[in-house]
């Protein structure tokens, strides 16, 4: 307190507030005033000395006052309210694919083509129950997954199901794209049907089960087993019997060591039973240092328990080996002639190649013949090809008491005689071909996927145009980005829309993706940086570079809706756009080998459709 005031200490710190606060208003109105200084001083609980108030006095209660009575800061101006993102709309998509093997190789009337699902349907497992075919293919971090089809005649296929069409069965977060569903298994017995399959990252190993392949299928059942790619054998006493991959016993003699190993399964309680056993050590000769023994299926035929298994990793060197014996629990002899079927052998730069032939099962038909279906790739040069591993199917031949699918030396035919079933009617979804998704049904279609687990509705359909709403998942994240896509089923491929987008943020984007995996993919579309819109084509080629991609060529936006192409051909690709009918290439001949798997890695194929992104 400054010299010559004294304080009550028991006086409120208000009472010497209004008092400064009193003392300034007076110091604006006019002069001294002895009589009202003392009270003042008073009021503010302050003993005045003397008969004017001192100057110490004056300044103590102005710095309060001064103090007290800044004046308060002025109210924040309203928010700027952001705008909302913005909704892309694409109306048809037309795809169109034509690969010169199919000008050369034409099949007849009573003749198929291989492969008879094209792009990427990897890892087929067949099954028939009476006269009905099913399979399934791997899907890997794609949703929906598993994939199922229904033929009579084993040429005419229908997509029926997606065996994993629920957020809630599996999720896929964060994961690789060549990651999750790995090598379903489809069986049937006693009224229901069965896959069992691996989610790599995301749970290991499980079952579902549906009375009808169309679905619905169950929630997963997990089982607590060691590796991957198990399937299901039912004895003749009704038991029930898993054989998968797994890790050798002991250590590991080599790199790609690895072991097939079995074990009982209650399939109703959901447990497994006794002691799991090894039925292949390594492969059909482990002095040889065979790798990747792996997807095998287990069968009963001709008086023997046969076991197939792809050898040899899934690239070139890919085949299949078979193993037989006169007990279910061994031990199994391999086929001294195997492989049963590979295409390594091959001279690399022979026309119209099949390569990585394998991981293949058997189905016998009504008739008493038997058919494989197996994966194979289709390079347009060396070993790159951006469609991912394909199904095909060969009749099976019968040599002393042992299964073969493809003789020694022996290329994949294109071309093979139908099986002699009865025909189904309707278009082949093989060899060359077009299609338009016009939305008229107002639902997607079975063969539409989009990456990883969606948990949001983020897509509409209507008046026949797909709406996605952008949202800050970028394509080259780790999440479930606003990104809606077909499978490319030929090495020479286009898809196309017309998109109409009005963004209002900087930085959102909508058009065309093709894409392999988060890191190696292409982006042709609408861009708003800085108030203006420019249509882009963006590549990203290694997970250092922007989640959206590098821009590579800009041009003005032209007025009125935007139609968009991408047309790949082998490795390289074309981007054009344009408005009112004509299109105009913004980037040829930009390089394609990046969605190959040669040069992404993985093992899943390139898959191209609509996408849309805000920050």
């Amino acid at each position: 307190m400054p010299t010559g005031i004294s304080s009550d200490r028991n006086i409120s710190l208000q009472n010497v507030v209004n008092a400064a606060v009193r003392l300034r208003k007076w110091r604006m109105d006019g002069g001294p005033n002895p009589e009202e200084d003392k009270t003042i001083a008073a009021q503010g609980g302050l003993t005045f000395r003397g008969t004017t108030m001192s100057k110490k006095l004056l300044a103590a209660l102005a710095l309060i006052a001064g103090a007290c009575s800044t004046p308060p800061a002025p109210p924040a101006p309203p928010p700027v309210e952001k705008p909302a993102p913005a909704t892309a709309t694409f109306s048809a998509i037309t795809y169109d694919g034509h690969d010169a093997v199919f000008d050369a190789k034409k099949a007849g009337p009573g003749d198929y083509l291989n492969p008879i699902r094209q792009g990427y349907y990897p890892d087929p497992s067949i099954l028939r129950v009476g006269e009905d075919y099913y399979l399934v293919n791997s899907s890997f971090t794609h949703f929906p997954g598993l994939p199922i089809f229904h033929s009579k005649d084993l040429v005419h296929w229908s997509q029926i199901a997606n065996a994993i069409a629920r957020p809630s069965q599996v999720h896929f977060d964060k994961l690789e794209v060549s990651k999750g569903l790995f090598a379903p298994a489809l069986s049937f017995h006693d009224g229901t049907y069965t896959i069992i399959n691996t989610c790599v990252g995301c749970g290991e190993n499980f079952i579902i089960t549906a009375k009808n392949p169309a679905g619905p299928w169950s929630d997963p059942i997990w089982l607590p087993f060691e590796g991957i790619d198990p399937s299901l054998f039912f004895d003749h006493d009704g038991k029930a019997y898993i054989v998968n991959n797994g890790a050798p016993e002991g250590e590991p003699l080599y790199q790609g060591h690895r072991a097939i190993w079995m074990q009982e399964v209650d399939l109703a309680a959901g447990k497994m039973v006794g002691p799991r056993q090894v039925l292949v050590n390594g492969g059909v000769d482990i002095k040889k240092k065979p790798i990747w023994i792996e997807g095998p299926h287990q069968f009963y035929a001709k008086g023997w328990y046969y076991l197939m298994c792809a050898e040899g990793g899934t690239a070139e060197d890919h085949s299949e080996v078979i193993f037989r014996s006169k007990k279910l629990w061994g031990p199994y002899a391999p086929y001294k002639a195997n492989p049963i079927l590979t295409q390594r052998d091959l001279y690399p730069d022979r026309e119209f190649p099949v390569t990585s032939t394998g991981h293949a099962e058997l189905v016998e038909t009504q008739k008493g013949q038997w058919f494989a279906v197996f994966l194979g790739t289709r390079p347009y040069e060396h070993n790159l090809y951006n469609t991912g591993r394909e199904t095909f199917m060969l009749p099976v031949t019968w040599k002393n008491g042992w299964p073969v699918i493809l003789k020694k030396g022996k290329h994949v035919p294109f071309v093979v005689k139908r099986p002699p079933l009865p025909a189904e009617a309707g278009p082949l979804q093989s060899g060359n071909f077009s299609f338009q998704e016009t939305f008229a049904d107002g639902k997607l279609g079975l063969n539409w996927l989009t990456i990883r687990t969606p948990q949001e509705t983020w897509y509409s359909i209507d008046k026949a145009a797909l709406a996605l709403k952008a949202r800050p998942e970028a394509i080259g994240g780790n999440g479930n980005a606003s990104f809606l896509a077909l499978r490319q089923q030929h090495a020479d491929a286009s898809l196309s829309t017309t998109l109409s987008f009005a963004p209002k943020i900087d930085g959102e984007r909508a058009g065309l993706v093709a894409f392999q995996n988060s890191n190696f993919f292409y982006f042709l579309g609408e861009v708003r940086e800085s108030g203006k819109l420019s249509v882009c084509v963006t590549k990203r080629a290694s997970k250092e570079e922007p989640v959206n991609g590098t821009p590579l060529a800009c041009a003005p936006t032209p007025e009125g809706p935007l139609t968009l192409k991408i047309a790949v051909k082998g490795g390289k690709t074309d981007f054009l756009y344009g408005s009112g009918g004509a299109l105009t290439a913004l980037l040829k001949d930009a390089d394609a080998t990046i969605l190959s798997t040669q040069k992404a890695g993985g093992f899943v194929g390139t898959v191209i459709g609509p996408y849309a992104y805000t920050p």
